[in-house]
């Protein structure tokens, strides 16, 4: 007998080789009927798959992330069996999920694809998921595994192959159709009943620029028709929010192919809606006891060895700057951290002058491959709200939960209501990606953990996805379309201090090493934009907008009047501008609509001659005549509603 431990920690009797749809059926038919795929001591295995240890089972249906996964990669299966039949001689190598769906890189060989060559495609693989086949793993020897794929002539899972441990190596059979693959499959191709191929992309052969070319196909799968309509509904809304299309109409920012790609260029409006998020957060900042600094853009290649950076990005970031002076190397910041580890050892410090929270609206650079950039999500310069605090060990606990109500005042205050909170930790596995000892990571992951705890927040463990130099707290925002964004991090970090050799004289007269805290509510300014553009359509809160009010003359014998209500709304700190043309007011009030001119104060004779305005507020809804003084009360509560101070 074995005994299966389930996620409410009760521990269920069975059987050895007892299968894991069976423990799904003795919990209920429903469930049996609905799980997917499942992890058995965080191992992904099949609903077939023979438990014959004592173990923890997790299961998954379509509603979780896991058994997405799962539905995704088997679909990448069928996917790549379809091609293979539609294009005898096509070549597959690898076909993963991704977050929306998965993807199989081809070697088409002769045969010429393209988007008109989806539907043959997609009616392919709905022929062949109506067959109802079974997904079966089964282990086979590397010399089985390489004969296999020189005889198909594919060089491309030959290489793989070789990669491969003997005894580690295994095949997905389903229908006629064989692959390599590690796991993590539906049970039968049936529960597929809507497929969808996206896109068509080139990519290199694992990714780099001297392989060959092949053709990535884009896809997405779901149980129910419905699903992929509703899907599809929801990406058309998406184009509409795509913060690329917003910027360029909304002229928050613009990119120059002279200035080079992955290098955003802020117009006016943009430069001035992010000075607005910066005094926003140094606001708070300044009232949560932190120091703004300043540190230059490049450092000497010296430091960044020092804090290990440099090896864990040196060949992705751009290279070193040479100078005149033989042997001196300066390279792009790829991260503010080491230069404010600098600033902390500019001097002594006892236990009394600590924390010492050092913050900086710092840019920093990185050589993303072309292919990765996208918009201000993906860019190779980006300004970071970083700051770090340097604490005594009894501080850290305190301190961490204080930035996690920073974090929850920002996101309260830009409308991110439904988030969860990531505890990204080390992989046990794989240790050596990490610097730092082991000491110091237990006693970093256990004060997230009861920090996180201790603050109630929702929140989950991902093992694997800690920084290399320590463990983090992730916040992980659902955006109005439901989709979600890491946004926000915090990081508890006992390595940089070690390498910088950082000290504080403590109580007892000895040197002590500080516990050092990373953190970032916005992230990067340039992503956390483009996500709130995409978030609220660019209609932002209304103490963030670049306007809050747009005058509408109905003629421009109105214009002096125009220009009086320009000034009294700039006396009440109240941003604004006017539209004096000679164009009907239909046309105005559809232009101000499309810019998100949050209030329209239209201006006639009616209105000059009795001191008002008109208010129409964005959408339609008509609010009437009154004066400005009351139309400022108006804008001041609507902004204190959303913008509380931030509470220390």
């Amino acid at each position: 007998m074995i005994n299966v431990t389930l996620p409410d920690g009760s521990i269920k009797e069975f059987e050895s080789g007892t299968t894991v749809l069976d423990v799904a059926k003795s919990i209920s038919e429903g469930l049996a009927r609905n799980v997917i795929s499942a992890k058995y001591n965080g191992t992904t295995v099949e609903t077939k798959t023979k438990l014959t240890t004592d173990g923890s089972l997790v299961l998954f249906t379509w509603r979780d992330d896991e058994g997405k996964k799962a539905f995704w990669h088997s679909t990448s299966h069928v996917m790549a069996q379809a091609i293979q039949d539609l294009y005898p001689g096509a070549k597959l190598t690898i076909g993963p999920a991704i977050d929306n769906g998965f993807y199989y890189d081809v070697d088409f060989g002769e045969h010429k694809v393209s988007e008109n060559d989806f539907k043959k495609i997609e009616d392919k693989m709905l022929e062949i998921a109506r067959g109802k086949h079974e997904f079966k793993m089964r282990e086979v020897s590397k010399q089985e595994a390489l004969d296999f794929y020189k005889k198909e002539n594919n060089p491309f899972k030959v290489e793989l192959i070789e990669n491969l441990t003997d005894g580690d190596i295994t095949f997905c059979d389903h229908d006629t159709f064989t692959d390599l693959c590690r796991g993590g499959h539906i049970p039968n191709t049936g529960i597929i009943k809507a497929v969808k191929l996206m896109n068509i992309a080139g990519a290199y052969w694992r990714g780099d620029e001297h392989n060959p070319q092949l053709t990535r196909v884009y896809g997405v799968s779901f149980p129910k028709q419905k699903e992929l309509k509703e899907y599809l509904e929801l990406l058309e809304e998406a184009k509409k929010r795509d913060h690329r299309k917003l910027g360029k109409e909304l002229q928050l920012f613009t990119f120059s192919q002279k200035v080079g790609q992955g290098l955003p260029l802020w117009l006016p409006k943009g430069a001035a809606l992010r000075e607005r998020l910066e005094n926003f957060l140094k606001k708070a900042q300044q009232k949560a006891g932190y120091e703004q600094v300043v540190s230059p853009h490049i450092g000497q290649k010296e430091l960044y060895v020092t804090s290990g950076h440099y090896a864990k990005y040196g060949e992705d970031s751009f290279q070193p700057i040479k100078t005149p002076s033989e042997d001196e190397e300066f390279l792009l910041k790829p991260m503010n951290c080491p230069h404010h580890c600098e600033i902390f050892n500019s001097q002594s410090w006892s236990y009394r002058d600590l924390p010492k929270r050092f913050a900086e609206f710092g840019t920093v650079y990185r050589y993303e491959q072309s292919g990765e950039l996208h918009g201000l999500t993906r860019v190779r310069g980006f300004t970071q709200d970083d700051a770090h605090i340097f604490c005594t060990p009894d501080q850290l606990d305190e301190e961490f939960k204080k930035v996690i109500d920073l974090v929850l005042y920002v996101f309260g205050s830009l409308g991110f209501e439904n988030f969860t909170a990531q505890v990204s930790l080390r992989d046990p596995e794989n240790k050596e990606k990490y610097i730092g000892e082991e000491e110091n990571w237990v006693k970093a992951e256990n004060a997230i953990i009861n920090a996180a705890k201790e603050k109630g927040l929702n929140y989950v463990i991902e093992t694997g996805e800690a920084a290399f130099y320590g463990p983090k707290l992730d916040f992980m925002v659902k955006d109005a379309l439901g989709r979600s964004w890491q946004l926000g991090t915090i990081q508890v970090d006992y390595n940089l201090p070690e390498r910088f050799d950082l000290t504080y004289k403590g109580s007892d007269n000895d040197l002590h090493r500080p516990v050092m805290i990373h953190r970032a509510p916005f992230g990067s300014m340039e992503r956390f934009i483009a996500i709130l553009l995409e978030h609220t359509g660019g209609n932002f809160p209304l103490w963030l907008m670049p306007e809050q009010a747009i005058v509408l003359s109905l003629s421009e014998k109105y214009e002096n009047y125009t220009k009086k209500v320009l000034n009294l709304l700039e006396n009440h700190e109240i941003r604004g501008l006017a539209d004096n043309r000679s164009e009907t007011m239909g046309k105005k009030i559809r232009e101000a609509e499309m810019n998100k001119l949050p209030y329209m104060l239209i201006v006639g004779e009616q209105e000059e001659k009795d001191g008002t305005v008109s208010v129409r507020k964005h959408g339609g809804e008509d609010l009437g005549a009154m004066t400005v003084e009351q139309f400022a009360e108006l804008i001041n509560a609507e902004v204190n509603s959303s913008l509380k101070s931030f509470e220390v």
